[in-house]
């Protein structure tokens, strides 16, 4: 990363953070874009595998940064699904900073399109405990993966029946679940919109992820990110606007914020979009303020 680039950022964001910190109410305001922001939690997952932060200061920090709305990953309260006295405190922070608990986002509770089918009902079982924590916190979906194993049709319908297992349970909460792209089939928009016609039900939907399109890391093969977003969008519940590096004038650098902007608005989406600050060039809390002012320079333009 040159200098000027990495001065710019660390300019801007100083700058930005400034801003909110002195009214972050007012600064959260001064948007007119129908869009509102959240922010995924995994944002900050080196700060909170490090315990330099808990999942109980999260929504605490969203507010700081001027946005509006939570995104959970379970992995940072795994033990805390069903303890009521932990979700109370957690629900009680989000409403003192004023905050929208959005989803959560939940990874490690097995394989959704698992082969067998006894695996797929422990899975869909696992899970429940989520959707139920969910809506307790008052969030409109939880985020799983649909992984499965074998080839590209027999994975859609095993993804599938271990969806509509979950969303059967969703419906009772009135909790939706929703899918990544999130590495193997899943990062292929055909497949992935192709698993939602199956399951055909109100309850599945996706979370469109911006930059989550790489199907198999060892070689290399990906997805095209804009055809993917516009294959995904007519399901979607959620955005996930994924950053990781940024040029000179604060746009992502591997990406075109505007052109994946307009699919997202051109399907008349009107939900939250999502902060997902990945890069390594910048800190955790620059990245996200960054994505902020990027998102909110691209949301005038629509």
């Amino acid at each position: 990363m040159n200098t000027n680039r990495r001065n710019f950022l660390k300019t801007t964001a100083a700058a930005t953070a400034g801003t909110f910190l002195v009214s972050p109410v007012l600064a959260a305001q001064a948007s007119n874009s129908r869009y509102k922001i959240s922010l995924a939690e995994w944002s900050f997952h080196k700060a909170l595998f490090a315990n330099e932060m808990t999942n109980l200061d999260f929504p605490k920090i969203t507010r700081e940064l001027g946005i509006d709305g939570v995104e959970y990953v379970n992995q940072f309260f795994k033990d805390k699904a069903k303890d009521e006295k932990y979700l109370s405190e957690l629900k009680k922070i989000t409403k003192e900073e004023g905050v929208t608990n959005v989803l959560i986002m939940c990874d490690g509770e097995g394989m959704v399109g698992h082969p067998e089918k006894a695996e797929r009902l422990k899975t869909a079982d696992n899970h429940k405990k989520w959707v139920d924590a969910a809506a307790f916190l008052g969030c409109h979906s939880i985020r799983v993966n649909a992984g499965s194993r074998g080839e590209y049709e027999e994975q859609q319908k095993l993804a599938a029946d271990g969806l509509r297992m979950i969303c059967e349970y969703g419906d009772k909460a009135k909790i939706n679940v929703i899918v990544e792209n999130h590495g193997g089939l899943s990062s292929n928009g055909e497949w992935l919109s192709g698993v939602m016609k199956m399951v055909d039900h109100k309850r599945v939907g996706t979370l469109p992820d911006f930059g989550n399109f790489i199907i198999n890391r060892e070689t290399g093969e990906e997805y095209d990110r804009y055809k993917g977003v516009e294959l995904l969008m007519p399901y979607a519940k959620g955005v996930s606007a994924k950053t990781n590096v940024f040029d000179a004038n604060g746009d992502e650098a591997n990406m075109d914020y505007y052109r994946l902007m307009k699919i997202v608005d051109d399907a008349g989406y009107k939900g939250f979009v999502g902060i997902e600050f990945e890069g390594t060039e910048i800190s955790e809390r620059e990245g996200v303020l960054a994505t902020k002012v990027l998102l909110e320079k691209v949301f005038k333009t629509l």
